[in-house]
């Protein structure tokens, strides 16, 4: 087995019975690494990095799951283990290399330890945003994929505070990106730094497109919600916004 009992569970779930239509889910909010893995061979300051989880999202889906009374779905362990916004079947799912940094623990992967994080990380984190779909299915539900990103990936730097990204549907994201251009503080960018696309996103396309629910993946600049304050403070600008943006996607 690859989690033992010192291990944390791979899924956390607040407000399982929260009143709002938004549904929000973290990738990866948590950096955990389990034991048997001896840290991947990657060192402290490494697995600090945006290599290793999205900085900052955790604390702000935990509070915007407050806020409005929403249903979330988090995370707990590194993307350098198994990547839960990618098909497990992809190299990018067990990274050799993040960035410039490699990761030998994940060199040379059997099958059978590529497939126990399938098993004990991947699988219970979606089956969990499964069920908890599944039971919804009689109200209305629109889906929201939070993340973060890094203020400069490969030298190259990145301007844009926040990103609204989508593929086959942008309703949402559109309406999002109405509002958040009308801060005068903000610039946005319209599937920047990223945009979803089925060879590159799991999320997304498996849990909204495929079962045709209103969805958005929100981007969020790490340097941006580093610390508790900034988190509750993008938390209570997306709550705003998000409701905004529902009220006008449900009179379309």
């Amino acid at each position: 087995m690859l989690l033992t009992a010192e291990d944390p569970f791979p899924v956390r779930v607040l407000r399982e019975t929260g009143t709002s239509d938004l549904f929000l889910t973290a990738d990866h909010a948590g950096r955990a690494i389990p034991a048997t893995l001896h840290d991947l061979g990657v060192s402290g300051a490494e697995r600090q990095r945006h290599i290793a989880w999205d900085i900052g999202i955790g604390g702000v889906t935990e509070q915007l799951s407050a806020l409005l009374d929403a249903t979330a779905v988090l995370q707990t362990y590194s993307r350098l283990v198994i990547d839960c916004n990618r098909d497990p079947s992809w190299p990018a799912a067990m990274p050799e290399i993040s960035e410039y940094t490699q990761i030998p623990g994940n060199r040379d992967l059997s099958a059978a330890a590529k497939r126990a994080r399938v098993v004990e990380i991947f699988d219970p984190y979606h089956d969990r945003i499964r069920s908890l779909l599944d039971a919804r299915a009689n109200r209305r539900t629109v889906l929201v994929a939070m993340h973060s990103f890094t203020p400069s990936f490969k030298g190259e730097g990145r301007a844009m505070q926040v990103g609204m990204l989508y593929n086959k549907d942008p309703k949402l994201a559109r309406l999002l990106l109405d509002l958040l251009r009308q801060e005068a503080d903000l610039t946005v960018g319209d599937n920047a730094p990223y945009a979803i696309t089925e060879d590159s996103d799991y999320g997304i396309p498996t849990h909204g497109e495929k079962r045709g629910l209103p969805h958005v993946e929100i981007e969020i600049r790490q340097d941006l919600i580093a610390t508790p304050d900034r988190q509750q403070a993008w938390a209570a600008r997306f709550a705003r916004w998000l409701t905004e943006a529902d009220r006008l996607l449900q009179r379309h």
